[in-house]
């Protein structure tokens, strides 16, 4: 579909579902032309909200939608890889929100899917797709810092959230690891890759989901990293990154960053700011416009997060959840 616009769906009606519409609708080569929900009367709701031409009222029309190019699926976890499959299955490409899935297993089901189906299949990790993060990556993989010794990464929300909230709920994979602690981990794999061993130490709330979990990661070159995610306690979201040769650090927000400092042995701290052509780093657009891209050129999968990586970040959860013993219904204790 080389130089054709866009056609998306998107299934689910929730506030991330919203921030991405409001992005997408914004670009030039995306047209919005359905929505699903649950309820016809909030898929409805959603549509006239945002000029939607077509509601579903349940998922399967949507992936049966011919004239929807891909899915954005933007359910809980714990739904992803039923929507996901479900879409797949009707020949749709996807781009399915983090967590990708509950455990590696759902995920490798989808990857699998996709394969065979011959579709387009992206996590909507927005982070990868940033371009200070991109532009972060690329000096390291240059050798700006040297070789890698570190990585520190927080995420933490002050809550505090009630045990009917979704994120103390149990049945819809709740926890502050597949929420927040999945960016951590997935910064921690971008620059590093999978680690070869992990320890990790939680408080687990009534629900026996994760109210806050330290994770300590180790790879055979030596490298450490120390990540950490919470719903009990805001943090600075702060990221470093530290090598032989000098650092990188993300004073806040690194998951959208605007900004970042490159310390150098015997000079003087370097600063790199977002440019005022990509907008706001808060938006969501840089994930639409790498899968619209991807679809364009005829990629079955993005570059700049890839399945294999996907995959690899899901590993590294399932075995966090291992560790301190956090399992969702239909998993088996230990994963």
């Amino acid at each position: 579909m080389a130089g054709e616009r866009v056609r998306w769906g998107v299934l689910a009606t929730g506030g991330i579902a919203g921030a991405f519409t409001a992005d997408l609708i914004d670009l030039p080569d995306a047209d919005v032309v359905a929505v699903a929900s649950r309820t016809e009367e909030s898929a409805k709701a959603f549509a006239e909200r945002f000029g939607i031409p077509r509601a579903y009222g349940d998922w399967e029309s949507l992936a049966a939608d011919e004239d929807v190019d891909v899915v954005y699926v933007a359910t809980p976890h714990s739904a992803h890889r039923t929507a996901a499959g479900l879409c797949l299955e009707a020949g749709r490409n996807v781009l399915c929100e983090k967590a990708f899935t509950l455990n590696s297993r759902e995920a490798e089901e989808l990857v699998g899917l996709a394969k065979e189906r011959g579709s387009f299949l992206m996590e909507a990790m927005w982070m990868y797709c940033n371009p200070l993060i991109r532009q972060l990556k690329a000096l390291v993989d240059e050798g700006a810092i040297g070789e890698v010794r570190t990585v520190q990464a927080d995420f933490g929300l002050s809550g505090p959230f009630p045990p009917t909230h979704r994120l103390r709920d149990r049945a819809q994979g709740g926890g502050a690891l597949l929420d927040l602690g999945v960016y951590p981990v997935s910064f921690a794999h971008l620059l590093l890759g999978e680690p070869s061993e992990v320890m990790a130490r939680a408080v687990l709330s009534d629900e026996s989901v994760d109210l806050q979990t330290g994770m300590l990661l180790s790879w055979e070159s030596g490298a450490l990293a120390s990540l950490h995610c919470s719903l009990v306690g805001g943090t600075s979201t702060s990221a470093s990154v530290t090598g032989s040769e000098g650092r990188i650090d993300i004073p806040s927000g690194f998951f959208h960053a605007d900004r970042f400092v490159l310390h150098r042995d015997g000079r003087d701290p370097q600063e790199f700011t977002a440019s005022a052509t990509d907008g706001t780093q808060a938006s969501l657009k840089h994930e639409a416009i790498e899968v619209m891209r991807c679809l364009q050129t005829g990629e079955t999968e993005s570059p700049l997060v890839p399945l294999d990586g996907t995959l690899a970040v899901m590993r590294t959860l399932d075995a966090v959840r291992n560790r301190v013993g956090v399992t969702y219904p239909g998993e088996a204790a230990p994963l």
